[in-house]
């Protein structure tokens, strides 16, 4: 779907943009002559609606003239700088919720080309705990949002719950594996299917981030992505991929499942959430399901 709309627009913005410069460089220009020509012909006395005819801009021009620049700033926008998504699913609670609608940075991971996101500037590479968009290996025309768990050369074990990993390195002072480090925060604030979940803080990478597990749910082992030579629960990231996992650590499905995210199909870096709307309501009341029951103010602010 998003790449349809980018089809869409970078067709909109080329076919506009061909007309506007026809306009500028050949055909305002005729229409100048024209003028000068009636003018010329009747003694400088022209009849206004002589002139009005001479000049007149046909009104697929004048649209095309006035679409092709806003249509254009929304394209360089959208496809080098800041790109909106919406949040459609629980998998990123409690970082994100459903109705967050965020600003993902465009430009983080290498400039690339709209329609099929070939990059053609490298401009940096994802950091672990990055909360990044990117292409679904499984159906790249579907967008998915998760975190930055595994770089490439990292071997990462998920047990009991609990995430261990073992950064790429070489020699032979590279560190063992080693849990990432986490605080117990509450229990109670979200549930899912009448559990309560608990929050964890993790200590992923420099910044902390909070987590949500179900302690109700074990974890669903034989269904993950198998990698040859390695464990039933432990993954090597190959180069050139990375490992994301949802923040709702029972209820995301993410590279434990269907493995590796190659680093062409890296979108963007999620950086921000621009406004979040709350679609929750009472069983009696009359707003259509679509449309928003409040606006979370207090949640407009930097992801991490």
């Amino acid at each position: 779907m998003a790449s349809n709309f980018a089809l869409i627009l970078v067709l909109v913005t080329l076919v506009t943009g061909i007309i506007w410069a026809c306009d500028k460089w050949l055909w305002a220009p005729a229409r100048a002559r024209k003028i000068a020509e009636a003018q010329r012909a009747h003694g400088n006395k022209v009849d206004a609606a002589v002139v009005a005819r001479a000049a007149k801009v046909p009104g697929w021009i004048e649209q095309s003239r006035s679409i092709f620049p806003v249509i254009a700033v929304v394209l360089i926008l959208r496809s080098f700088i800041y790109e909106p998504f919406q949040i459609p699913s629980g998998s990123m609670m409690p970082t994100l919720l459903v109705g967050d609608f965020i600003l993902v940075e465009k430009f983080a991971y290498g400039l690339k080309e709209p329609v099929g996101n070939t990059r053609l500037i490298a401009t940096g590479k994802p950091d672990r705990g990055d909360v990044v968009v990117f292409k679904y290996p499984e159906d790249t025309r579907i967008d998915y949002i998760k975190r930055v768990i595994g770089l490439p050369g990292d071997r990462i074990v998920y047990q009991n719950k609990q995430l261990f990993i073992k950064p790429a390195c070489e020699g032979d002072n590279c560190p063992d594996f080693a849990p990432v480090e986490l605080s117990f925060m509450q229990k109670g604030e979200f549930t899912q299917m009448g559990s309560e979940l608990e929050r964890y803080r993790e200590s992923l990478a420099e910044q902390t981030h909070d987590i949500l597990r179900n302690p109700m749910l074990p974890d669903r082992v034989t269904m993950y992505y198998r990698q040859p030579e390695t464990a039933l629960n432990e993954w090597v990231v190959p180069e050139g991929h990375y490992f994301t996992m949802g923040d709702n650590r029972d209820n995301s499905t993410d590279s434990r499942f269907w493995g590796f995210v190659p680093e062409e199909y890296l979108v963007g870096k999620a950086v921000a959430i621009w406004i979040s709307f709350e679609f929750e309501r009472n069983a009696d009341s009359w707003l259509p399901a679509w449309v928003p029951s409040n606006v979370r103010f207090s949640r407009i602010g930097a992801i991490h």
